[in-house]
Order: structure tokens, then sequence, then C-alpha cells
């Protein structure tokens, strides 16, 4: 077979991949959930694998089962205690008109728009209450969240066979480590089998505490944001809700910190409105200011090294070039895969192409990883 025979059958065989993947998406969906879930379980299986009572070692499936059920008791008490006062807010934020909001704040608008147009910033003829108030919807869409929210909790109550197909899956995941590893090389040719053993080897271990990192991250990045906004005097229900939603969006690289502390300034003032701006609304905003800026300092200085330096080992100009590229090719979903499937990358590059000088420049903090 010539060349171009060999190109237009491995062509043909990557539509075929490409369909069947297509296809059997949400299965693969199920497959990956699980596999990210038997991440998050596999530190409580090596704890439970050190753990010997008079001399017996727990079960492996028994290990397995115990690191499930966590997992699962964290996600319910978290929905069950947090999800009520998320409700409860929501329903009380869409009873509030934004127009009224910023009707409220004519005196402020006013001098605001004063100082921007006296500076050159802003043209005569220009409006700020109309501006702010356009944008304020879109930033503070109460209902398109309710209803996100609502959607999710409808979805996931139709969906009984897609979690038990997860847990089902998770269980052997975490009970046989090497299982998913079994089946993709089911799928490789013979000669490759042992480089692409080595590539999963690495990546189950960088994904691993990457995910484990994102998720310790989140939970206290939204921990410290309803310390904080409780501490200076916001009332515990709407900080709860102002921490989850920052907690969420500060998955989203660098652009997610700015949405979440736009939700919440925009709460605060949503929920204060009945009284004076200058005196009471405005100081609040700066706590509000502070405690986001404190918590990204942390978030900053201390989360994001500890777990990009353990799972990505790249600079950080390079990981924001990654991160710049997948947002313009696939948006806020991009963002948010660009530095796991970088990572993969990486890896398979350094296992497969490492004789090549660009491969090498990139794949240069993997070695430990071999």
């Amino acid at each position: 077979m010539n060349n171009i025979g060999k190109y237009c059958l491995g062509g043909f065989a990557l539509a075929i991949v490409g369909f069947l993947c297509w296809y059997f998406s949400s299965i693969i969906a199920y497959i990956l959930i699980a596999v990210i879930i038997s991440f998050l379980g596999r530190p409580v299986m090596n704890c439970l694998e050190r753990l010997e009572i008079k001399g017996y070692h727990i079960p492996e499936g028994l290990r397995a089962a115990i690191a499930l059920i966590c997992i699962w008791v964290v996600f319910i008490l978290f929905f069950y205690t947090v999800i009520p006062l998320v409700s409860q807010e929501f329903q009380s934020l869409s009873d509030i008109s934004i127009t009224n909001i910023v009707n409220k704040l004519e005196d402020p608008l006013a001098d605001l728009e004063q100082g921007l147009k006296r500076f050159g910033i802003l043209e005569s003829d220009q409006d700020v209450k109309e501006y702010i108030v356009t944008n304020l919807k879109s930033v503070v869409d109460v209902t398109q969240i309710q209803n996100m929210f609502g959607s999710l909790a409808g979805t996931i109550s139709s969906i009984f066979i897609a979690l038990f197909s997860v847990t089902f899956m998770a269980f052997f995941f975490l009970k046989d480590s090497k299982l998913f590893y079994r089946m993709l090389l089911t799928i490789v040719p013979t000669r490759y089998g042992e480089g692409v053993g080595n590539a999963l080897d690495s990546i189950q271990r960088l994904l691993m505490r990457y995910f484990i990192g994102i998720t310790f991250e989140v939970l206290i990045v939204m921990g410290l944001n309803i310390l904080g906004l409780t501490i200076v005097g916001l009332p515990f229900n709407n900080a709860v809700l102002i921490g989850l939603i920052t907690g969420i969006t500060n998955v989203i690289p660098y652009i997610g910190p700015l949405i979440g502390a736009a939700f919440g300034l925009s709460v605060g003032i949503a929920t204060n409105v009945d009284v004076d701006f200058y005196t009471v609304v405005f100081p609040l905003l700066i706590y509000m200011s502070i405690v986001f800026i404190i918590t990204q300092l942390i978030d900053n200085v201390v989360l994001q090294p500890l777990i990009y330096g353990n799972s990505v080992h790249a600079h950080p100009m390079e990981i924001f070039l990654v991160i710049l590229i997948a947002g313009n090719l696939a948006g806020i979903p991009g963002m948010i895969l660009a530095i796991p499937g970088y990572t993969v990358l990486r890896v398979i590059l350094r296992e497969f192409f490492n004789k090549y000088k660009l491969v090498k420049s990139l794949t240069k903090g993997l070695e430990d990883e071999k």
C-alpha cells in the first residue's frame, strides 16, 4: 500500500473513531466522570490501605466502597446544607427590580456621571444610569441562574441511571487502579503499549493531584469569602450565596474571580436598597471588595502555586497563553479544560515525541513524572 493509501486509511479510521466518540458521548462522559471520582477517592484508598486491624488489612473491594461512600456523603451533605440556603436567597433576589435599585442610587450615579464627564471619560450624551441598568441586569440575572439550578436539580432527579452508572464504574476504577489503563491498551497497537502505559501512569498522578487541588481550592475560596463577608456585616445567607458563586466561578481562570466579585457586589447593593448609599452601602462595598482581594491574594500566592506547581510543571506565561488560546477556541469551557488538557498533551508529547527540541522545551518540567 502506498503512502497515499495509508493516509486515506488512517483518516478514515480517525473519522470512524470521531463518529463513535460523538455517538457514544454520554457513555464516554460517564466514564470520564467516574475516572475523576476515582481520582478524588484515591487518597482515601491509600489511607485505608495503611490501616491494619489485628494484623488484617481491609480488602480492596471494601476500601473502594468506603472511599466511594465518603465522596457521595460529602456531596450529599454539601447539597443538603447549601442548596436550600442558595435557593431561598435566589427566591428573595428574584423579587428585586434592577431598575428600582438604580433609582435608589440616583444621587451617587449622578455624582459619578458628572465626574466621568469632567475628566473626559464619558461623552456628554451618554447616560450612566441607563448603562448600569443594562449591564447590571446581565450580571445579576437571578432568574437565569435560578433556572439553571432548577434545571440542574430536575436533570439530576431524572438521570438515576447515569448516577448509578457513574457510581458503578467509579467503584471498579477505585478497586482496580489499572482498569482504565487496560481499557485503553486494548485499542492501542502492541508496539505502543509500553509508552501508553508510562504516559497513563504520569497522567493519573498529575490529574489526580490537579482535581483534588481544584476541589480544595473551590472549598477554601468559598469558605474564606463566607467568613470574610459575614465578618464585614453581610447576612449569613447572602454570604453563603456569594461564597458559592465565587467558589464555582473561581474555576474559570483569570476572569472567574472578576465575575464572582461583580456578582457579590451586585447582591450587596440589591439587598441594601432601603438604606443610605454613602453611609451604609458604600462602606459595605469597600469591605466586601477587601474580602475578595484578600481571598484572591491567598489563592494566587498560596493555593494556585501548590496546585499548578504539582500538576502542570509549566511556566506561568506558558499557562496563560494556553488558557488564552483555549478561551478563543472554546470560550469558558475551553478555559476550564485548558490546564488538564494541556497536561495530558505534554505527557503524550514527552513519551512519543521527545526527540524534538520543541517538545523537550515544552515538557522540561515533567522529567520527575516518568
